[in-house]
């Protein structure tokens, strides 16, 4: 009986937030100018790196967020200090929104001594324990279980923290995400999957490359509630991810979000992108750029000026040129640090 009622209360729960997933709430002028300084920070970052990259200023690979800053900017402002972020290789972005300086980001892709992973991790594996961040993770999936992990020890410490796990629409499709749901959902973990279907994985549509295209049924058959997300709005990402988080953090489980994103660029650096046409990348640019929407906002509804904005973006390019600066002057890292950090004795 005690088991089929909280079925039952689960059942109800769930039921009262999807009939909230409609509204977006209205953020106030504050809300709105930070997350449009945080979004044009990951914008501005991008496009320098990926300046520096035709350069030869970065090597290895190098995957941009451009089109895709709602998605974490929402995320970091429903999410509370002390709860975890772990990713994929398309990184930099969570980096920024969690805080962690754009220097030594900056000087981790170039390779150098102030970087974050001390210039031996490159683009997609940086991590800072102060900033709750977690990786960067090279192998396709491999962080969904690492972030599971990270809900494990939430669950066993009971200290109130959420680890929010991102991977993509490609990485939905590997097994140990699976595993992971069941393990989740099994031990009632306080994890929120974020699947950032930018709707190709690599160079493949989802179309071609996934049975159940709607990312957020996946856990269906673990009873993980989840839900689609307008991951171009951050009005709509913050929605989804405070009802996300605070399941999670009540002691209800994992919860699965499908941001429906859409990145501008290629899959990486050496990506032509000629899987899809220029029209389509200029549709959404025009209709639906995260960016641009918290701008007329800003100007419609909170009586911003337009100098105000253009003042803004030139402080953002700012931090971002110093950043470059930075990099790009920094010592590289001493030969003898081949050795350190390869192995901890406890």
């Amino acid at each position: 009986m005690a088991v089929a009622a909280r079925k039952q209360s689960r059942a109800a729960s769930n039921a009262t937030e999807a009939e909230g997933q409609g509204e977006l709430p209205e953020l106030n002028k504050d809300q709105e100018l930070e997350a449009y300084r945080l979004m044009l920070l990951i914008r501005r970052f991008e496009e320098k790196a990926g300046q520096m990259y035709g350069m030869g200023l970065i090597g290895g690979f190098c995957h941009l967020y451009i089109g895709q800053e709602a998605v974490v900017v929402g995320m970091q402002m429903a999410a509370k200090e002390g709860d975890q972020v772990i990713t994929g290789y398309r990184d930099h972005g969570h980096m920024l929104a969690c805080g962690m300086d754009a220097r030594g980001v900056m000087a981790e892709l170039t390779g150098r001594r102030g970087g974050y992973s001390k210039g031996k991790g490159g683009s997609m594996h940086m991590f800072s324990k102060e900033k709750h961040f977690y990786g960067g993770h090279g192998i396709v999936g491999a962080q969904v279980s690492l972030g599971t992990g990270l809900g494990f020890a939430n669950w066993y410490r009971e200290d109130g923290r959420v680890s929010l796990t991102y991977f993509g629409d490609g990485a939905a499709n590997q097994g140990q995400v699976y595993e992971s749901f069941n393990m989740a959902e099994l031990w009632k973990l306080p994890v929120v999957y974020v699947i950032e279907n930018n709707r190709y994985a690599m160079g493949t549509s989802v179309s071609r490359a996934s049975a159940q295209t709607d990312f957020s049924k996946r856990g269906v058959s673990f009873n993980i509630p989840g839900e689609q997300v307008d991951g171009m709005d951050v009005r709509a990402v913050y929605a989804a991810g405070r009802r996300a988080i605070d399941f999670a953090r009540s002691g209800q489980g994992p919860y699965i979000l499908e941001m429906q994103t859409y990145r501008y660029r290629g899959h990486s650096m050496s990506d032509p992108a000629k899987y899809r046409s220029k029209d389509e990348v200029s549709r959404m640019r025009e209709e639906h750029d995260p960016i641009e929407m918290v701008r007329r906002r800003l100007i419609e509804r909170h009586k911003i000026g337009e100098d105000e904005l253009k003042t803004l973006d030139g402080r953002v390019r700012e931090i971002v040129n110093d950043a470059a600066e930075f990099a790009t002057h920094d010592p590289e890292p001493d030969v003898s640090e081949l050795w350190t950090d390869v192995l901890r004795e406890a």
